[in-house]
């Protein structure tokens, strides 16, 4: 199953939601991300969030929706936008298209325990609607 969550910057959302994504539902599926706008970096909050429930990300890149191989977008099961004030990336695709909206965690006003704060809602926030999606469509 090809699965691939989108975002504008390909910084935190989509990259936390691969990341939780792979974790539960391991290798036997083929687990993306990608953005409109690529940072070209994955946000250091992103990267903590992840790291203290144990789940190191630190090997995902930041990329564009075009970096995606030919074959996997073809392939497509399930698109999962994840933007919530932004307009999302749109991929023209067959495939299921869920949207969860979720507001970018990188404010520039917040502090470091804000920061932390907005990243671990964000984190706990797509962990939830994961749970849900994976009883829903009934994935193994």
């Amino acid at each position: 199953m090809n699965i691939l969550f989108l975002c504008v910057g390909n910084s935190a959302r989509s990259q936390i939601a691969e990341g939780l994504a792979k974790e539960m539902l391991g290798a036997r599926h083929n687990i993306k991300s990608a953005g409109s706008i690529p940072s070209g970096y994955i946000h250091k909050g992103a990267l903590q969030t992840m790291n203290e429930i144990g789940i190191d990300i630190s090997t995902q890149k930041s990329k564009a929706i075009e970096d995606i191989d030919e074959d996997f977008m073809k392939n497509l099961d399930y698109v999962i936008t994840l933007c919530a004030e932004e307009i999302c990336p749109i991929v023209p695709v067959t495939s299921k298209h869920f949207h969860w909206p979720n507001e970018d965690p990188d404010k520039d006003y917040n502090n470091d325990s804000q920061l932390r704060y907005e990243f671990t809602k964000t984190r706990n926030n797509i962990f939830k609607l994961l749970k849900k999606f994976l009883i829903i469509e009934d994935i193994k």
